[in-house]
């Protein structure tokens, strides 16, 4: 959805269940409930009339915009990508609430190599899931934009 993969993709990072653990208890089960009903719901439209863009602009309209789920919206997409969790801004915190274990950290050391930055920009994590032998002979995958 928001991370620009595919549910086979997240799910074959092997964080999802960590993940879900981990924003449910930072955020509760009633927020966590609402921002999960509401994707739901898009989700449910947007299968039953074949239009994936009711769940895309769903998202921006309702979740992304709004001062209770947006945060929290952008947190979940960081922490695909990056495998931290950001501590949520002061002022959801003081109006919606804060628990003890919202600071911003790495969620697993697991995770870290898992991240989705890494397929994104076409490298491997540094310092995990290592190339392979005499690889650094060979020039980078990656093609860099010409300059303007």
């Amino acid at each position: 959805m928001a991370t620009g993969f595919d549910q086979f993709h997240l799910q074959g990072t092997g964080q999802a269940s960590l993940y879900f653990d981990t924003i449910r208890s930072i955020i509760g089960s009633n927020i966590f409930g609402e921002f999960l009903q509401i994707v739901h719901q898009l989700d449910e439209r947007a299968n039953s009339e074949n239009n994936p863009s009711i769940l895309i602009e769903g998202v921006n309209l309702e979740i992304l915009v709004s001062g209770k789920l947006g945060p929290i919206a952008r947190n979940i997409i960081k922490l695909w990508y990056t495998a931290t969790w950001y501590q949520l801004p002061d002022v959801w915190r003081d109006k919606f609430g804060a628990r003890q274990n919202d600071t911003t950290f790495i969620v697993s050391p697991y995770a870290y190599p898992e991240g989705l930055l890494w397929v994104a920009i076409g490298v491997n994590p540094p310092a995990a899931k290592a190339p392979g032998y005499e690889s650094w002979s060979y020039p980078p995958s990656v093609t860099l934009p010409s300059p303007l």
